[in-house]
């Protein structure tokens, strides 16, 4: 899957917030992860029961290290959640970051 490829991102009433109000994680640094490299993309098989879903360990241009995990919809990558980055993905995310 090339996620470079996708039309950009898609937000609405089930997702505008959600983040920020569990995660204080913003939209904006969402789809700076997107942008930045490394980013470690993995298929998220545990929760693709009805849809192919996703995860990416990346960093924002403030240099936050967030989990992301997110679907492609109608060619448009839809955040499901997005929080920091646990010890373990930290670790992993270091590894391809040095």
């Amino acid at each position: 899957m090339d996620i470079y490829n996708v039309d950009g991102f898609e937000w609405d009433d089930g997702n505008i917030d959600k983040n920020w109000i569990k995660h204080q994680v913003s939209n904006f640094e969402c789809e700076e992860v997107f942008l930045n490299i490394p980013l470690l993309l993995t298929d998220d098989k545990k929760y693709s029961l009805y849809e192919k879903r996703y995860y990416v360990l990346g960093h924002t241009n403030e240099n936050r290290w967030l989990f992301i995990a997110f679907m492609i919809r109608t060619n448009k990558i839809r955040v499901i959640s997005a929080r920091d980055m646990n010890q373990k993905e930290e670790r992993k995310y270091a590894k391809a970051y040095s």
